[in-house]
């Protein structure tokens, strides 16, 4: 396996879709890094040579924000709408669906397993 970002991408998938398992790197911004790097999308990461990793590598490292720096952003985005108190940052803090969907019904992924019944 071909480590890049510190993630430990598949050997036997084309580039275009081993670089999606690195958080913060979908589709398209696989294919820009590949065109990037001028490694053809298609060609499977084991047969990448190592001239080409380090190319993915560094276009990775200079134009993309992904991984812990990515993770760390984005909980840093969640704490701030808390913190001025915001709609969304309540309902993240109550742990409630925040883009509107209904509770009524099918929220049980945001509010957890159902409590007993009758239990008061």
């Amino acid at each position: 396996m071909a480590r890049i970002a510190g993630v430990d991408i598949p050997r036997t998938k084309h580039v275009s879709i081993a670089l999606t398992y690195i958080y913060g790197i979908g589709r398209s911004a696989a294919l820009q890094i590949c065109k990037a790097a001028g490694v053809p999308p298609e060609k499977k990461v084991e047969e990448l040579t190592p001239e080409e990793v380090a190319a993915i590598r560094d276009d990775i490292q200079t134009n993309h924000k992904v991984e812990g720096a990515l993770r760390a952003e984005v909980n840093m985005n969640i704490k701030r709408l808390m913190d001025i108190g915001s709609y969304r940052g309540l309902r993240h803090r109550r742990g409630l669906p925040v883009r509107g969907q209904r509770t009524r019904t099918n929220a049980r992924t945001r509010k957890g397993p159902r409590g007993k019944f009758g239990r008061r």
